[in-house]
């Protein structure tokens, strides 16, 4: 099941572009004008992160910047507080929470999903929960209307059908084994890869991990319905850090920002 915004978006954006932040990065404030930002430079989907100490699936720089987020305080109350923000500043495209299985569970399943649902959330995206340990997240996902978006990776093999086959909104595609961060090339068993699995799913296929480069973008657009980048776009964020929490630069530091994702998606 997808939210009503998410399934419009879905339905009407056939070259998903799908951006993820880390929620507090540099600062709460920031992050909604990230998220604004994003929207205005052709962002399909926003994918919030919940910053937290022990995020496997990270990278160096995803690591980096929740612990900045962390730094400043930012909680997973905090975060989902954010979303009806940036809704009433005019955030209309639909927001993916990102997080982990342990903060999940110390917060509680039920109440995290009824207050992202409240909160204007459309997804929520778990990468430490396996497939067939998910049914109860799942179903408290449905009562509240909520996708949850299933990830598939070129190990799954003979789990892609099964996976697939649940899919919710869209099917995120793990374009390579580890953890995320910006990679120089592309795997060459992608296109085999991606191939099987469009041929699995009834739902968008889109794929992150590692993109961050135009010519990568490209690449990903021939073979999938949308694309998600992370580590290079936070980079950049973390670049700009000091010039976004001055009121001085900041908007000279967003339009940076917004330039670096139009030359990543636009010809």
């Amino acid at each position: 099941m997808s939210s009503e915004r998410l399934q419009n978006q879905l339905n009407q954006d056939k070259e998903l572009f799908i951006p993820f932040i880390t929620a507090g990065d540099p600062t709460p404030e920031v992050t909604i004008d990230l998220a604004l930002t994003l929207q205005e430079a052709g962002a399909s989907i926003l994918e919030l992160g919940i910053p937290y100490s022990d995020p496997l699936a990270d990278g160096p720089t995803i690591q980096a910047a929740s612990k900045r987020a962390l730094s400043n305080g930012m909680s997973l109350t905090d975060a989902l507080k954010l979303v009806p923000e940036m809704r009433d500043r005019g955030l209309t495209i639909p927001v993916i929470i990102f997080t982990y299985v342990n903060p999940l569970f110390q917060y509680g399943i039920k109440r995290f999903t009824e207050e992202a649902a409240a909160f204007g959330v459309d997804g929520i995206l778990v990468p430490d929960l396996p497939y067939e340990e998910s049914d109860q997240l799942s179903q408290y996902c449905e009562n509240e209307n909520l996708s949850l978006i299933s990830l598939v990776a070129p190990t799954s093999k003979e789990r892609i059908k099964k996976i697939a086959s649940r899919a919710q909104g869209f099917l995120y595609c793990v374009s390579s084994l580890g953890v995320t961060g910006a990679r120089t090339d592309l795997d060459p068993r992608i296109e085999s890869f991606l191939k099987t699995v469009k041929e699995a799913s009834e739902v968008p296929i889109a794929v992150g991990f590692g993109i961050s480069t135009r010519e990568q973008v490209q690449t990903i657009q021939g073979l999938a319905d949308g694309v998600v980048v992370g580590s290079a776009l936070v980079e950049q964020i973390e670049k700009q850090g000091e010039s976004l929490k001055n009121s001085d630069e900041k908007e000279l530091a967003l339009q940076r920002i917004k330039s670096f994702v139009k030359a990543l998606i636009s010809e």
